[in-house]
């Protein structure tokens, strides 16, 4: 699978969905879900220039150091955390790039998912503003808040009914805006659903992906996910 992918044979999407697999990730269980990774960090331009390096997200780094303050944050996290009890492992992040919660999060607006979230939530709706609502908004709180280091899953690049909200689910309001959340709010580039999964997908299949996807797999799948080359990547989980 490796040599076809280097090859050309098959796509970055395809080579992506088989690492889950050997890795023991699968649809059929929410802790164990396929993790994908944000390859974009343009959500605000009219217009997507794919030939712009600029416009995609720097793989070789955890989602979590995206922002140099925040890489500083983390990376002193880590040098100064000490378990009184001996316990506890040094680690950047108390979170995961991957849990049930967040694939639920994603997939709030579609069943199974939608009733799942209800029983974690006991019985309800999690509040407007903690819902995925927005994708250029879900980005920006990745990059102001510590403790959001979520990746994506394989949905975001083949499947447009999840940012509709087909059921009419009453999902509540946000709270400073008061706007009612329903479908999720695409980039500007996008003018649709299904123009946002194309050109993600096209995004995720372009050049510069595929140069530096690897990268991000070193962090996820690879070398970089235990031991000194984890603690200099800045990639570590409690």
């Amino acid at each position: 699978v490796l040599q076809k992918w280097v090859n050309r044979e098959i796509s970055n999407f395809d080579y992506l969905i088989q690492l889950n697999t050997m890795a023991g990730r699968t649809y059929n269980d929410l802790a164990q879900y396929p993790v994908f990774p944000w390859i974009l960090r343009d959500y605000t331009s009219e217009e997507l220039d794919l030939n712009n390096p600029a416009v995609f997200r720097d793989l070789s780094k955890p989602i979590g150091c995206s922002v140099v303050i925040i890489k500083i944050y983390f990376f002193f996290r880590y040098e100064n955390f000490e378990d009184p009890l001996g316990i506890i492992d040094k680690f950047h992040y108390g979170t995961h790039y991957s849990n049930a919660a967040g694939v639920m999060h994603y997939l709030i607006r579609v069943e199974p998912f939608t009733t799942l979230h209800i029983q974690l939530q006991s019985g309800r709706f999690d509040c407007a503003d903690r819902q995925f609502h927005s994708i250029p908004a879900t980005w920006q709180a990745l990059m102001d808040n510590p403790n959001d280091v979520k990746e994506l899953i394989p949905e975001f690049f083949y499947f447009p009914e999840f940012l509709e909200n087909q059921n009419g689910f009453n999902l509540g309001q946000l709270q400073i805006s008061k706007e009612v959340v329903n479908d999720v709010v695409l980039p500007k580039w996008a003018h649709s659903p299904e123009d946002f999964i194309y050109k993600h997908r096209k995004a995720l299949e372009s050049e510069y992906v595929s140069a530096h996807l690897h990268e991000w797999i070193d962090l996820i799948f690879g070398y970089k996910q235990r031991g000194p080359a984890a603690v200099e990547a800045l990639n570590v989980f409690y």
